[in-house]
């Protein structure tokens, strides 16, 4: 049985400085995201493509989402091979690469999880996890590009 499973989100923009989009630079790339439920997301372009470096932008998103899936799919392979995981912390980075079009795209993704186990006799099991992560990622089998693994796992 295939289960499937929808979401929404609400992208609004409020970026109108009276003149709509009368030109390139007459009007701010401010959008708010919104779920019902939770608290809204103020969100822009990135720096480069005028956007509020204040706010996050879609870029920010896409790797925050695959570092966030992993994590999540690294502590259920974690639970299921019976590694005791203390502390997680991962500094995530991307490669984007515009055209010269207007438009481009991730070409990678590395994620750097540091990861502390309960157990010294628990490493390897912790460093095997990542890759049944990986394999359980939604967000990672979701995308074009590859998503690397550096991690490093140590006891505490």
């Amino acid at each position: 049985m295939i289960d499937e499973h929808h979401y929404r989100v609400i992208a609004r923009w409020t970026g109108d400085r009276g003149t709509g989009t009368s030109g390139y630079r007459d009007y701010d790339r401010a959008v708010t995201l919104s779920v019902a439920g939770k608290p809204d997301l103020l969100a822009s372009a990135d720096r480069p493509f005028r956007g509020d470096p204040a706010r996050w932008n879609p870029e920010d998103l896409l790797l925050s989402a695959l570092a966030e899936c992993h994590l999540l799919s690294y502590l259920h392979a974690c639970v299921t091979a019976g590694v005791v995981v203390t502390s997680y912390e991962d500094d995530a980075i991307g490669t984007m690469v515009l055209d010269g079009t207007g438009g481009g795209a991730f070409r990678e993704v590395t994620l750097r999880p540091r990861v502390t186990v309960a157990e010294e006799g628990m490493i390897d099991a912790a460093s095997a996890a990542h890759a049944q992560a990986n394999a359980w990622c939604f967000i990672a089998n979701s995308v074009n590009f590859p998503v690397h693994h550096e991690a490093t796992v140590t006891v505490g």
